[in-house]
């Protein structure tokens, strides 16, 4: 951990030590910016967190699909161009999970915080900032992310003006790859694409007995303050379930193109497990975010075939995410709009998945434009606004455009981008025109005179 003692103070201050902020620090550090970095825990922890390490890993492991006909791919691609610190420790720790970007926990978050402390224009400060700084002497960059503390956000709501919007996010279960049946389960990906996940099969009557239990368990109720709507992205399955009898059966237990080798058939359901460390020691529950209590949770589990002797090392939790409305407070370059009219008056940007963006390598690109604008800003230069056509821009862009009375978090996706100038039937080709698109445009923005880089 480096420290400035008997120097200069800092010339930008980020608050927040997830993948956001460790983003906007090493982006700001590596073009000669003396960034703070606050970071409250290991003293004050989250509901979910359970380690000091920068950039933990507390919900799933994967960090989405790479392929060059998903905009998970393009804003990979970009990130990539912007040489980004999460996602070069993302390939380096990454576990097999066929077309996807998986991660070990724990190998992930040591090499973000090493670089991070290592560097040598940034200080890790271990301590929590319960408001937010309104009268800096230099940029400041709250990258709080979803779990907010309680005493940052009513400070937030209070200086903004605007509710915090909250919704519920879930954590789900992980169980221990020498406790699964391989009698019973297999392993395969969708369609022959590998074999990386492991699925238990469920027939009729093993689903509707499931079913049934899920249905009627007992929930683990929040906190008073927590209490907000649930969002579309990462639904808990309890109460995905709650919508009827076969919502299950085509959302995360569908068993379209996994075939049984073991019966020849298409099993009723599928329940299936990604690896979750680089051992291959640990397997998580794909789509199985939850919030019931613990005792209910081994109940179920141990239902599915296959994990009936399940060794399960962390239970499925919920806990509060918070994001802005940030069609109403933040501009284009993710400045609050009250301080946004110069350095002089104190210029706060956001960064992460409080900003409104959902998803790991979303919250890390709005890191990095954090970082480069506030970078830009205490040079005196024009703040850079992001391609339309690229990933990171239709985010931006979304953030600012969207319904102000139906905002919700959004993650890269194909339909934020522009459309082609012509439509194209195909879904491939269009993905693929798309892509090349963004990243000619990605290109050229990095590759300008008054490259951000810079």
């Amino acid at each position: 951990m480096r420290t400035f003692d008997g120097a200069p103070p800092p010339d930008a201050i980020v608050v927040g030590g997830g993948l956001s902020g460790a983003e906007a620090a090493w982006q700001m550090a590596k073009r000669g910016v003396r960034v703070r970095l606050f970071e409250m825990r290991p003293f004050v922890q989250t509901p979910a967190h359970s380690t000091a390490q920068l950039a933990e890993v507390v919900c799933s492991n994967s960090f989405g699909g790479e392929g060059e006909e998903s905009a998970a791919g393009i804003l990979k691609a970009e990130l990539s161009l912007a040489e980004s610190l999460i996602l070069e420790c993302a390939h380096v720790s990454r576990v097999p999970a066929g077309g996807s970007l998986a991660v070990d926990r724990d190998r992930f978050s040591a090499l973000v915080s090493a670089h991070i402390e290592s560097h040598s224009n940034i200080e890790v400060v271990r301590e929590e900032v319960k408001g937010p700084l309104t009268d800096p002497s230099c940029p400041v960059i709250l990258a709080t992310g979803p779990l907010t503390s309680f005493v940052m956000a009513k400070n937030l709501q209070a200086l903004i003006g605007e509710n915090c919007l909250s919704f519920f996010d879930a954590v789900a279960p992980i169980v221990t790859r020498e406790s699964i049946d391989m009698d019973k389960a297999w392993l395969a990906g969708r369609y022959g694409r590998g074999n990386d996940y492991i699925n238990c099969p469920l027939n009729r009557e093993e689903y509707l007995a499931f079913y049934e239990l899920l249905t009627s368990a007992e929930r683990a109720l929040p906190h008073e303050f927590e209490k907000g709507a649930y969002f579309e992205g990462c639904m808990p399955v309890e109460v995905m379930a709650a919508r009827g009898v076969d919502t299950l059966r085509f959302g995360p237990m569908k068993p379209v193109g996994l075939s049984n080798p073991k019966s020849g058939r298409e099993p009723w359901a599928v329940v299936q497990l990604r690896q979750d460390n680089r051992e291959g020691t640990l397997f998580n529950m794909v789509g199985f975010q939850t919030g019931l209590k613990w005792g209910e949770q081994s109940r179920l589990i141990k239902m599915i075939p296959g994990l009936e002797n399940a060794d399960i090392i962390r239970f499925g939790v919920m806990h509060r995410n918070i994001y802005l409305h940030a069609p109403s407070v933040l501009d284009a370059h993710l400045r609050l709009k009250r301080f946004a009219d110069g350095p002089e008056s104190g210029a706060i940007f956001l960064a992460g998945q409080i900003t409104g963006v959902e998803g790991y390598m979303e919250s890390t690109a709005m890191g990095l434009v954090a970082g480069v604008n506030a970078t830009r800003l205490l040079r005196g230069a024009a703040l850079p606004d992001w391609p339309r056509e690229t990933a990171i821009g239709s985010l931006l862009h979304y953030l600012q455009d969207a319904d102000t009375k139906t905002f919700q978090p959004m993650n890269a996706n194909l339909g934020i981008f522009p459309a082609l100038p012509e439509r194209v039937k195909d879904k491939k080709r269009s993905a693929r025109m798309i892509y090349d698109r963004a990243l000619a445009a990605a290109e050229k923005f990095w590759n300008v005179d008054n490259n951000p880089l810079l």
